[in-house]
């Protein structure tokens, strides 16, 4: 089963490399029944992250813009204090954002590598509902799962 998925890889791999436009009706919706990461389907979830990136990327904007706005001497002690509070959240929420951005652009550099969509553990493909819901997962769920038990075995000694 393993040397399957490898070879549906590589064949998945070369084709990227020289795609034709993908044509994709806006209603379009991976399914089970299509043969899974066909060129179809790696367009959906390479547009649903490229849409996410530049969402990610405005908001971002308008947080630099925020934190510029707000810095300004404000004489009341408890303002400041609110005022500082509400920066180290953006400020901490923006910080996520960056390390989603830079996991949007690895998910984008497997489907040029023909490598999306399939489990970096186990090497099985990872389910089209947990891609869609989250098309930066690297793990199916079941291996994300004994990977989250691991660590908290680890962390908690």
């Amino acid at each position: 089963m393993f040397s399957a998925d490898l070879s549906a890889r590589a064949d998945a791999k070369e084709s990227s490399r020289m795609k034709p436009e993908v044509f994709l009706p806006d209603d379009y919706r991976p399914a089970e029944g299509e043969p899974f990461m066909n060129d179809r389907q790696l367009e959906y979830f390479r547009r649903k992250l490229i849409v996410w990136k530049q969402e990610l990327q405005g908001q971002s904007a308008e947080t630099i813009d925020n934190l510029q706005d707000s810095g300004r001497n404000v004489p009341d002690i408890a303002d400041r204090a609110s005022e500082e509070t509400d920066r180290a959240l953006e400020l901490r929420t923006r910080d996520r954002q960056r390390k989603l951005v830079s996991k949007i652009d690895a998910a984008l550099r497997r489907i040029e590598d023909g490598e999306y969509g399939y489990c970096e553990m186990t090497g099985e493909p990872i389910s089209l509902k947990r891609l869609d819901a989250r098309p930066i997962a690297v793990m199916t769920l079941e291996a994300q799962e004994r990977h989250e038990r691991r660590e908290k075995v680890h962390r908690d000694d």
